[in-house]
């Protein structure tokens, strides 16, 4: 036991130069750690950008699809009429008093 007791209090001659390459590589570690950080919240701001740009095709392609759907049935038959469900079994009419062209 005496032994022990009296080996405790000494180190080793490189105490120092371990605690340094120690807090280095906490340092070292640290950097990477913040880079790889900024790099994951770009990474998830390039996706959000690129999901709205893609919503936004969508949408106005649909919009178009719409609208060339509705060109192509009035201009497919000048004698069809336009009506629109007002809820229940009610529809209104429009057109029907215009003459033709």
């Amino acid at each position: 036991m005496e032994r022990l007791a009296a080996a405790t209090g000494k180190g080793s001659a490189f105490r120092g130069l371990f605690w340094l390459a120690g807090a280095l590589a906490t340092l070292a570690a640290a950097a990477v750690g913040a880079v790889l950080a900024v790099f994951a919240a770009a990474t998830v701001v390039v996706i959000a950008v690129m999901a709205t740009a893609l919503l936004t095709l969508a949408g106005m392609a649909n919009r178009a699809r719409r609208t060339a759907r509705a060109r192509k049935a009035s201009a497919a038959d000048p004698q069809i009429i336009e009506a629109r469900q007002t809820g229940g079994h009610s529809w209104v009419a429009y057109g029907w008093n215009e003459s033709p062209r």
